[in-house]
């Protein structure tokens, strides 16, 4: 049987949560704890030895993909449609005054 949830532990959880629980309220959530406890108290009894731990349900595989140039460096043939260029790059008119 898994420990007992105290009174105070339940006000001290309601605390950290910002919840006002009324008694029966109170009693109710400490059912449902004390449940959770001896669930996990069975969880504990099991033979997990050899088993490898496990961080997702699925296996997960890295969807990106390594870049690669694949049209090399177009940057002259995109100037050569520029009307002025300065630096390898196209000059264009001031906008703001």
């Amino acid at each position: 049987m898994a420990d007992r949830i105290s009174d105070e532990t339940i006000e001290y959880i309601g605390i950290l949560s910002k919840l006002e629980l009324g008694g029966t309220e109170k009693e109710a959530a400490k059912a449902d704890m004390e449940q959770m406890l001896e669930y996990i108290d069975t969880l504990n009894g099991l033979d997990t030895e050899g088993i490898e731990p496990m961080t997702h349900a699925f296996p997960i595989y890295n969807v990106f993909r390594n870049d690669v140039v694949e049209n090399g460096d177009e940057s002259a043939r995109t100037l050569a449609n520029a009307p002025v260029q300065k630096e390898g790059g196209f000059v264009v008119p001031k906008t703001i005054g």
